[in-house]
């Protein structure tokens, strides 16, 4: 078998004749041409016949065999076309800028969707901003025309990924469960210039936005998006319901006299039969409480608030729970303990959005997972210097590219 058609089978490069082959110091050299005889523009795939110049002995490096380095070269050309100018020529085995094959930069993208990029740049022999530049070439290649388009119900919050109050912003589509926008920052202005980006078209068509109780957040929704249902994250509320009780347990805790052991010895142990579920409750938990509702009756009053508020977000008729939440609101303004009172408050002032989740069932909850998939990436990358790096590395592995490893034959 002749070498050129050898390297033809074992490569299998798309609309590529092998012409020649080189024995390098570290590798192969494999001289290449497209199969189609007239070039085409990169830039619109139009033939032009008229040649501008020439660039001798062009390389583009690709995947490894035996572990030598595999180089594609061809005297690639540049083209007068009547359309676009002087470009350079397409090729069929490479992206327009790239020093690497397609099967290269898939095969190296699919590794830094699942390690980190030193370990990619020692395997493959490349350098750690090589990585970089590859991961953003794939993305632009894989990802929709535009992510925005179709958006109806969106996902918002924000992740921290240096110290120092570094901070992104994110944006998730519920329909798509992936991220389809990022940028520095956490205010009103940083999540202003996705909508800005967004455009008044495709703003207006938005239904539902879920977010925490940030107030910047709420303002740049309620400005740029009026129509659009802003519905509160059932985690937050729950959350703010457990943070107030523990503050009761605490107050109840400092006040006690040092001379009454039995309501001290009440107090032991109830923080955790306090936060849980009644049907995670233990034979000694749910004895704990029972003693707690004859010795302190401050804590089981905020206890039986808490769960009141969780029994109103787990129920699903709207006008119900509309009504219950008013009773609850009631209740919590004169329940005599002060972490209810402002609780009580901030339900009121936050009060539509918190109804539009019992109606809707969306939450942040898409988003929190997306976000501890961010603190895996940023913490296999031990910290990120720039968030343009962690922006291109999030559109790679949470955008919704499904990538897999460039295998030529398929597995027995």
């Amino acid at each position: 078998m002749r070498t050129t058609r050898f390297l033809k089978d074992l490569l299998q490069l798309p609309r590529t004749i092998i012409c020649g082959v080189e024995l390098a110091g570290d590798g192969l050299t494999v001289d290449v041409r497209p199969s189609f005889r007239i070039p085409r523009c990169s830039g619109c795939q139009r033939k032009v016949r008229s040649c501008y110049d020439t660039y001798k002995g062009r390389r583009w490096r690709h995947l490894d065999l035996a572990g030598m380095k595999i180089r594609l070269r061809y005297d690639i050309r540049r083209v007068n076309c009547p359309d676009c100018g002087v470009l350079i020529e397409s090729v069929p085995w490479a992206q327009v800028g790239s020093w690497f094959t397609r099967e290269f930069e898939e095969q190296v993208a699919y590794l830094v969707q699942r390690c980190d990029k030193t370990t990619v740049s020692q395997l493959m022999r490349i350098a750690w901003e090589t990585v970089g530049e590859i991961a953003r070439r794939v993305v632009a290649r894989h990802r929709q025309a535009d992510p925005l388009d179709g958006l109806s119900y969106i996902g918002i919050d924000e992740i921290s990924y240096r110290k120092h109050h570094k901070y992104l912003t994110v944006v998730v589509d519920h329909n798509r469960g992936a991220i389809v926008w990022a940028h520095e920052g956490k205010d009103s202005r940083t999540l202003g210039k996705f909508f800005e980006e967004l455009g008044p078209e495709r703003t207006a068509k938005l239904q539902g936005v879920t977010l925490d109780m940030s107030k910047a957040y709420i303002k740049a929704v309620s400005e740029a998006a009026p129509q659009a249902e802003i519905i509160f994250d059932r985690y937050h509320v729950q959350k703010l319901a457990h943070d107030a009780l523990d503050e009761v347990r605490r107050e109840q805790a400092r006040e006690l006299p040092t001379d009454d052991p039995e309501a001290r010895s009440a107090l032991k142990g109830v923080r955790w039969p306090l936060q849980k579920n009644p049907w995670n409750l233990s034979q000694i938990d749910a004895r704990k409480l029972t003693e707690l509702q004859r010795t302190n009756k401050s804590i089981y009053r905020a206890y039986l608030l808490k769960e009141s508020l969780l029994g109103i977000l787990d129920s699903s008729a709207l006008l119900v729970c509309r009504r219950k939440l008013d009773e609850w609101l009631s209740w919590a303004a004169r329940s005599r303990l002060g972490p209810f009172k402002r609780l009580a408050k901030t339900v009121r002032e936050h009060k539509q959005g918190i109804l539009a989740y019992i109606k809707t069932r969306f939450s942040n909850g898409r988003v929190e997972g997306i976000n501890r998939k961010i603190r895996v990436i940023t913490r296999r990358a031990y910290g990120f210097h720039s968030a343009s790096s962690l922006i291109a590395m999030l559109l790679l592995c949470c955008s919704g590219i499904q990538l897999r490893p460039v295998h030529r034959y398929p597995t027995v």
